[in-house]
C-alpha cells in the first residue's frame, strides 16, 4: 500500500510535529483534536517552526505555503476516512489511547492502517482492542520530530509484514531512519534513555550535584548534546513519570521505582517547558 495521505488524532506537540515531516515531504495530512482551538494551536505551531527554517534559508515561502496546502484540520473523526494510515499521538495514557483507537476501528475502512506514538505501552495490547490487530503498529517518533531522524517502528504480537513494510517506506518517504523494534515496555531508545532521567532526578534529590553540574557533566563527560534534567524538561516530566510507572508495572522490578521528586514535581504541575517550570524556568 502507498501511503498518500496520514490521519493525526493530537494536535499537540508531537502531532503536529508529525504533520509537519508529512507536509514537507509531499504526504497531504488531516489533523484532529478535540476543539478548534487545539487544532488552530497546532497549525500555528507548524507555520511557525516552517518560518524559522525560511530565516535559516532551508525553506523558501513557495514551500511553506505548499506544506501548509497540504494540512486540512479537523476535529470530526469522519475526516480521517480519506487516509491510508492515521497515527494516534494522545497523551501517554492508556485508557486514553484505548478510547481512541476504539473510535478509530468503528470510523475507519477496515483496510486502513493505525499507528499509535506510544513510547511505552505495549503495542500488541493496544492492538487487541481493535478489530485489524495485523494492522496495527508502533510509530515512535522523537521530539521534536521534524528534526529528529530516528523512528521506532514497533511490531505487535499480530502486527503483519505488510504493516510493518507500508509504515518503513513511509517513515523513508519522511526522511526519517526507521529500526524495527520488538514489543516490549520502552522499546529501545527509551527502555535505556528514561530510565536514565530517572537516575539523574535521584541524584538530583540526593544533592549530590546542582541540575546544571548533573547536565554539564552529562554533556561534556558523556558526548550527549543535551543534559538529562534539561531533556526531562523537554519531553515533559509527567510524561518521564508515566512511563517509569509503566516500566515498574510491566517489569516488576524495583529499579524501575520513580524518583519521589520526579513524583512531587509533578503532583506539582511543574512539568517542564510546556508549564514554563520544571528543573529550570522557562
Amino acid at each position: 500500500m502507498s501511503i498518500q495521505t496520514v490521519g493525526i488524532v493530537g494536535a499537540g506537540t508531537m502531532g503536529n510535529g508529525i504533520a509537519q515531516a508529512c507536509a514537507v515531504s509531499g504526504v497531504a495530512v488531516v489533523m484532529v483534536d478535540i476543539s478548534e482551538a487545539a487544532v488552530q494551536k497546532g497549525l500555528a505551531t507548524i507555520a511557525g517552526s516552517l518560518d524559522r527554517l525560511i530565516k535559516k534559508e532551508k525553506m523558501t515561502v513557495s514551500d511553506k505555503e505548499k506544506a501548509l496546502s497540504l494540512i486540512k484540520t479537523s476535529t470530526n473523526y469522519d475526516d480521517l476516512q480519506a487516509a491510508q494510515l492515521v497515527i494516534e499521538a494522545a497523551t501517554e495514557n492508556y485508557d486514553l489511547k484505548v478510547k481512541i483507537l476504539k473510535q478509530l476501528d468503528t470510523v475507519l475502512p477496515g483496510e486502513v492502517l493505525i499507528a499509535t506514538n506510544t513510547s511505552s505501552i505495549s503495542i500488541t495490547k493496544l492492538g487487541a482492542v481493535t478489530q485489524r490487530a495485523d494492522k496495527f503498529i508502533g510509530m515512535h517518533f522523537f521530539n521534536p520530530v521534524p528534526m529528529m531522524a530516528l523512528v521506532e517502528i514497533i511490531r505487535g504480537l499480530q502486527t503483519s509484514d505488510a504493516t510493518h513494510d507500508t509504515v518503513k517506506a513511509l517513515s523513508e518517504k519522511l526522511g526519517k531512519s526507521p529500526i524495527t523494534v520488538k514489543n516490549a515496555p520502552g522499546f529501545v531508545v527509551n527502555r535505556i534513555l528514561v530510565p536514565m532521567i530517572n537516575e539523574a532526578f535521584y541524584v538530583l534529590s540526593e544533592g549530590t550535584a546542582t541540575a546544571q553540574d548533573i547536565d554539564a557533566g552529562m554533556k561534556l563527560g558523556c558526548n550527549q548534546p543535551i543534559g538529562p534534567l534539561a531533556l526531562a524538561d523537554m519531553i515533559g516530566l509527567d510524561v518521564c513519570l508515566a512511563v517509569m510507572e509503566v516500566y515498574l508495572e510491566e517489569f516488576g522490578d524495583s529499579k524501575y521505582r520513580p524518583c519521589y521528586l520526579l513524583r512531587e514535581m509533578v503532583a506539582a504541575g511543574r512539568l517542564g517547558r510546556k508549564t514554563g517550570q520544571g528543573v529550570y524556568t522557562y
